[in-house]
Order: C-alpha cells, then structure tokens, then sequence
C-alpha cells in the first residue's frame, strides 16, 4: 500500500499541476473545438450546431486561405532569417575576436548587445505604430532618406501598400524587433560552450566561419530549436504587428493573417462560431510546426552526432 506520504506528495506535486492543466488549457480547447462546430454569434445564448460546416466553409473561402498561405511564408522566412542573424551577432560578441590570445568577442562587443537587445524592450504595438509612420508614403523618414540620398523613385512610395514589398517590409520589422532577445539568448548559450574547445579548434587550423559551423551550432542546437519554435508560435499570430502596420490586411490581402481574420469575423461580422474554426485550424498549424521542428532536428541529429562527425 502507498504510504501517505507519498499520496500526499502525489496529489500536490502531480494531482494539483494537472488538475489546473486540464482546467485552464485542455477544457477551454475541447470548449473551443465544440463552439467551432455551431453558428454561435458571440452575443446570444442560443446556437445551433452545425457539425463540420464552419470547417469545410472555410476551405473555400478565399480570404482565409490567402491568410493562411501568408502565416505559413512569415513561419517560413522570418524565424530562419532571425536565427540567422541572431546566431550571427551571438557568436562575433562571443568568439568571434582576435585569432589569438584568449577567446573572446569582437572589440566593443557589449555595446553590440545592448543595441542589439534595445527593440525588444519596446511593446511590439509601439514598434509597429513606429514603423508605420517610418513607411508612410508622403511623410515617413524612411521615402525622405531615400530620396535625399539619389533615390528619387522612392518619393511617396507605399512601402506596405505595394503587393511587391508590403509582406517583406512588415517581415524586416518583426526581424527587427526580435534578433536583439535571440542574439542574447544564443550568447548565454555560447558562453556555456567550455572554452578548451575552441581553443582546440583554433589550434587545428579552423578559422571563423568553420568554428562557428562545426562547433557553435552543433553545441547549441537544442538552443536553436527552441528559438525556433517560440518564433514560429509568436509569427503564426502576428496579429498585434501586422494589425499596426496593415490593419486591413494590405493590397488584395498580402498581409492579412489568420489572426487577423479571426479578430475581423468574431468582433465585426459577429460570427463567434465560424472564427473559432479560424482558431482551430491555427492552433493545428501551430503544434504541425512544432512537430516539423522537432522531426527536422531528430532526423538531421543532435549535437552529439555533429561532434562526431
């Protein structure tokens, strides 16, 4: 028989967690799931359900597969693009410094981090209020420099109202605002790294680049992995920048999000029951990433398996 020492232990350190795990996260999601199956408006008691009907609608509503095509572009560019960069910076502040001596980062490598880290401070609604104005055709700094650098085509340009460069503009400025927190988060990864192995690895002859590719990334890949996903989550919404920057979705919706069409067809067509299939089919998309992330890093080998190589 269990003592009660271990019930007791059991109940709280187990019971409770999952307890409060089913509560707030499982049954609001089947609660979600059975809302997206009725024609619920959102502002009335009453509802019908309707089965699969808000599901197959939605494979044939041109809106939210355009949303969807472009929530799966911003998963596919801007995580690997900021990682890129991130891991970049990270490694020149870290080991990226002079060949001999002490390993160590790039001269003033600290007041790379701070500026680096500085747009994460800022809440992601004021970064891209910023940024809408720094577009604005007529009167942001961005079209005013250009043009007084030469660049006179610039003049009265709609960075995010052309169909050509409204997606990868609304891209740089999520890029933008997340490289600083991932850079930080590579170089407390980096700094973990014994430096006896880079040391070794200059010893052999390998330069800058070949460090970095053969022992930085392999030794900080969980690390990446990570970053990965969380960037991927946080993009697959991207509702509070996309609304600043493009609050009707752009040219023919080049940047209109699930999220956003989510938010339009629950709060101003009132239909509660079929944005909620929206949701849905955001949170499938959402865990098929992490799951991709995860299948991608399993079969490519972890770090382990590179060092051996």
């Amino acid at each position: 028989m269990p003592s009660v020492d271990r019930l007791s232990f059991m109940a709280v350190f187990v019971g409770l967690p999952l307890a409060i795990y089913v509560v707030f996260v499982i049954y609001p999601f089947g609660q979600a799931l059975y809302y997206s199956m009725t024609d619920w408006s959102g502002f009335t008691p009453t509802y019908n359900f309707t089965g699969l009907d808000n599901f197959t609608k939605l494979l044939h509503d041109d809106t939210f597969r355009r949303a969807l095509r472009n929530n799966i572009e911003l998963a596919i560019v801007v995580p690997f693009v900021t990682i890129v960069l991130a891991l970049t910076i990270a490694t020149l502040v870290t080991v990226g410094g002079p060949g001999r001596g002490n390993v160590r980062g790039i001269r003033g490598s600290g007041f790379y981090r701070v500026v680096s880290f500085f747009p994460y401070t800022v809440p992601a609604i004021v970064i891209g209020l910023i940024w809408a104005q720094v577009y604005d055709p007529s009167a942001g700094i961005l079209n005013a420099t250009l043009t007084k650098v030469g660049f006179g085509r610039f003049e009265n340009f709609a960075w995010l109202g052309d169909q050509r460069t409204a997606m990868p503009a609304s891209m740089f400025v999520i890029i933008w605002s997340f490289v600083g927190f991932y850079t930080v988060l590579f170089v407390a990864a980096i700094k973990g790294v014994p430096g006896e192995i880079y040391e070794a690895a200059r010893m052999d002859g390998a330069g800058r680049f070949r460090t970095a590719i053969s022992i930085t990334l392999p030794l900080v890949r969980d690390t990446v992995q990570t970053a990965y996903i969380y960037l991927g989550i946080t993009v697959l919404d991207a509702f509070v920048y996309m609304q600043a920057l493009n609050p009707n979705g752009g040219p023919n919706n080049t940047t209109r999000t699930m999220s956003q069409d989510l938010f339009n067809t629950a709060f101003r067509k009132g239909q509660f029951g079929y944005a909620t299939a929206m949701g849905v089919v955001l949170a499938l998309v959402t865990l098929l990433f992490a799951a991709i992330v995860f299948t991608v890093n399993h079969v490519t080998g972890g770090a382990e398996r590179r060092l051996r190589r």
